[in-house]
Parts: C-alpha cells; sequence; structure tokens
C-alpha cells in the first residue's frame, strides 16, 4: 500500500479515534453488563466520531483468546473477576487502524494484573524496536522474552500483522515468539499484538461460532433473501470482516440469520470461530498499530 500524505492523514485519524474508544471501554466495563451492550455502544461511538468500525469489536473472556462478537439476541454478560480482551478497528475510506487492551471486570485479581502488565511491556517493547528493515524473530524475541520474563508463556499461534486498504491481514505476520528472520519492508502499516497466557499451553485452538463473518467470493445466489443480503454486505462491508447484528439494517433477524446461513453454505461468506487456550486458562493481549513510512514511525493508536 502506497502511503502519500493524504492516506497518512487517514490512518492518523482512525488511530485517534480508536485509542479514544479504546479508553472509553476501560471506564464502561461493568460486571453483569451484557457484551451486546459494550460492543453496540463501542461501535456507536467510533461512527459518532467521523470513522467506521474496521470489524465487529471482539469481547473474548478468560481463555479466550479472539473472534467472539455478541449475536442478535446474545445474553452472555462478563462478571466480576473476568478477564476481558477488547479488541477494536476503526477505518478511514478503508485505511485501518487496530488496537486492543485486556482489562479485569470490577474484583481485584492481581495475578490477572500481571499477566496484562506482562502484555502491555511486551508490546511497548516491541514498539521501540519496529521499523524499516527490523526482523520479525527480533520482535517476537522481544516479546517472548518480556512475556517470560513475568512468569507466562506467549502464544505461539497468534500474531500480529499487516494490514493493507481494504484488508485487515494482509502480508507479513509478526510472530510473538522467536520465529522467521524476513525483515519488514520501509513502508506499511502493522498491528503488533502479544498475547500471554496464565494456567495454559501458549497454544489456541478453535471453538464454537464467534459471530464475525467475512465474503471470502462473488457467488450467484438463487434464494431472494440472501442474494439481496448478499448485495449489501458486499455493498456496506466489502472484504472487511462484519457482525450479523449489522445485517438488521438490510433485513429482519430472522432474514439475517437464513440469508447469512445459505451464504455460508455456498461459501460466499465464511465466519470466524473463537480462538481459545485451555478450559481455566487466562488470556492477556495489548495492541498498536504502527504505521512506517518515508523514515518515520507513527504509533497511531497511542
Amino acid at each position: 500500500m502506497k502511503i502519500d500524505d493524504e492516506t497518512l492523514e487517514k490512518l492518523i485519524k482512525a488511530g485517534k479515534i480508536a485509542a479514544e474508544v479504546r479508553e472509553y471501554a476501560r471506564k464502561l466495563v461493568k460486571p453483569d453488563m451484557k457484551l451486546i451492550d459494550i460492543a453496540t455502544e463501542l461501535e456507536k461511538m467510533i461512527t459518532s466520531k467521523g470513522g467506521y468500525p474496521a470489524f465487529p469489536v471482539n469481547l473474548s473472556i478468560n481463555e479466550e483468546a479472539a473472534h467472539y462478537s455478541p449475536k442478535i439476541g446474545d445474553t452472555k454478560k462478563v462478571s466480576e473477576g473476568d478477564l476481558l480482551k477488547i479488541d477494536l478497528g476503526v477505518h478511514i475510506d478503508g485505511y485501518i487502524a487496530d488496537t486492543a487492551i485486556s482489562l479485569v471486570v470490577g474484583d481485584n485479581r492481581p495475578d490477572l494484573e500481571r499477566i496484562i502488565n506482562a502484555t502491555e511491556e511486551a508490546l511497548e517493547k516491541a514498539l521501540i524496536i519496529i521499523g524499516p528493515g527490523t526482523h520479525l524473530s527480533d520482535i517476537g524475541g522481544v516479546i517472548e522474552d518480556t512475556i517470560k520474563k513475568h512468569g507466562f508463556y506467549p502464544i505461539v499461534n497468534l500474531s500480529g500483522h499487516q494490514i493493507d486498504r481494504w484488508n485487515l491481514h494482509a502480508g507479513l505476520s509478526i510472530p510473538n515468539y522467536r520465529s522467521g528472520h524476513q525483515a519488514l519492508p520501509s513502508e506499511g502499516v502493522f498491528a503488533v499484538e502479544p498475547f500471554a497466557v496464565l494456567n495454559g499451553r501458549g497454544l489456541v485452538k478453535e471453538g464454537i461460532p464467534g459471530g464475525i463473518y467475512r465474503v471470502i467470493r462473488d457467488h450467484r445466489i438463487r434464494d431472494k433473501v440472501a442474494r439481496e443480503l448478499f448485495e449489501n454486505i458486499k455493498a456496506n462491508f466489502r472484504t472487511l470482516p462484519f457482525s450479523e447484528r449489522w445485517c438488521l439494517e438490510f433485513a429482519s433477524p430472522e432474514e439475517v440469520k437464513r440469508g447469512l446461513l445459505v451464504l455460508q453454505r455456498v461459501g460466499a461468506i465464511m465466519q470466524y470461530r473463537v480462538l481459545k487456550d485451555v478450559p481455566g486458562s487466562y488470556v492477556a493481549q495489548s495492541e498498536h498499530t504502527v504505521v512506517l513510512v518515508r523514515g518515520e514511525k507513527y504509533i497511531i493508536t497511542k
């Protein structure tokens, strides 16, 4: 992606909105809140500030690492002492900023605060060294060493990622451990996101469907409801992940659920599954987006 002055301005604006919404989320979450209320309020705040959600707000609890977003009519709540990951993205004209925090809901849990601190410190140290030509293995090594220094393990099959216009996961992956030797290019947008786990394996597996979808390919759809829904999805969300909740703008809840099922069956869209470590574990995540351009480094979500 070529980053000219106009593109950089849009990225910086997206990052500013993402940072403001992320920090508001720290104050918003209270025990017994429904996840759907948290997600809806944060997504509305993004649009009120002049941006668009780049993907549905992810609200992953305890051993869940990523990819849970509330569905239509979702009744799931956060409880006292939960470790909640809030991962959100903002785009301006397809230019994306991605950021995440972890927080303990309500209760004072020093063990969980320590693992959060580990990911935050790992992120800060990675951001210091990241730059044109930095080897991915060195970034992963800094993250791994910092997390292990705190007595935890990095999750080795989750990583940061390069970002392109209208493409949340593009090109390079940024590991959370020493792996690979490829160097970063001189220009680009990168999300750095350390994950650490307490009482887990440091590996995630796919679980239940997470309520987040993405268009895979164009397809001729015979079913009228599904066809019209698909056209609206492509027009409004393009190649970015979306929520079934967002589709209520186009159809009734019953039509949305049936239409999405048809679209999955024919292979036009896919649904992400929740990624989780073992039951009883606690996963923490921290994330910022970095723009490298013309020898400069902009951490746009700080």
